[in-house]
């Protein structure tokens, strides 16, 4: 049996044994042998057959469809995190939904303001700046404030302060380039990623000559040299945190070198 599938069947038998009867609106039956729910019970409330079902759950070679795996999601009572990834281990592409802003904790949104006067900001998927502090607006200028969100990949190749704020330019812009593509790799289907590559490629010659190379990062911390407005070119070590419950959430926080 393929690892995948197999995945796939133990997830599906963890989720149906941790579900309670009582949550489904099943009458109780007195003793039961097995935790959970029958696997007829949640094939009939998923309103598939239950030998089909049995098969998917012993991991045979067979594929769902978009509605039966919403069906079965909606059965377990599945929150959107394990839908996701239920649709991934039966093969199907997860579609990002990007139509709102992206979301982001109250909790976790206050932290950059509990790092002040160390420049910090919380950055998303695809780079847009969610939170920071005045340090970051001061050592960052021009990508606060402006009529759009700011996004910190697109400040760096059309905001002309950029190339004097980043001393090393050329180094950073095409090391932000290379983890940008990674991020977009992971999300092929996220028009955010789609938009903003079409902008950069429309705005920089550096973006058209590079992205074809096709290099790839992950994000990571680092050093890099910055140019303060009231200390001039300084030496800052940076440092990544991914949230625990959307790791794709990155505090970044930076410090001056003594």
């Amino acid at each position: 049996m393929p690892d995948q599938r197999r995945e796939l069947a133990a997830f599906l038998r963890s989720r149906r044994e941790r579900m309670a009867p009582a949550e489904a609106g099943l009458p109780a039956t007195g003793r039961r042998r097995t935790p959970g729910l029958r696997r007829e019970e949640l094939a009939v409330l998923a309103g598939v057959s239950a030998t089909w079902y049995t098969y998917l759950e012993q991991g045979r070679d067979i594929r769902a469809s978009d509605q039966v795996l919403s069906a079965i999601a909606a059965a377990l009572r599945l929150d959107g995190y394990e839908r996701d990834h239920l649709f991934r281990l039966a093969g199907h592409p997860v579609t990002d939904d990007a139509s709102g802003p992206e979301p982001l904790a109250p909790e976790a949104a206050a932290v950059p303001l509990l790092l002040q006067p160390h420049p910090a900001y919380l950055i998303g998927a695809a780079y847009d700046v969610l939170s920071h502090n005045q340090a970051a607006v001061e050592l960052f200028p021009a990508l606060f404030g402006g009529h759009r969100p700011p996004n910190f990949v697109r400040w760096t190749f059309t905001e002309p302060l950029a190339r004097e704020v980043l001393v090393d330019w050329t180094v950073e812009a095409r090391g932000l380039l290379a983890r940008l593509r990674a991020l977009a790799g992971r999300h092929p289907t996220d028009p955010r990623f789609a938009r903003l590559i079409e902008e950069l490629h429309e705005a920089s010659a550096e973006v058209r000559a590079w992205w074809p190379q096709y290099e790839v990062q992950p994000r990571h911390s680092g050093r890099k040299r910055l140019r303060h407005p009231q200390h001039g070119v300084t030496d800052y070590a940076y440092t990544a945190f991914h949230l625990a419950e959307c790791p794709e959430q990155t505090l970044v926080v930076y410090s001056a070198s003594p």
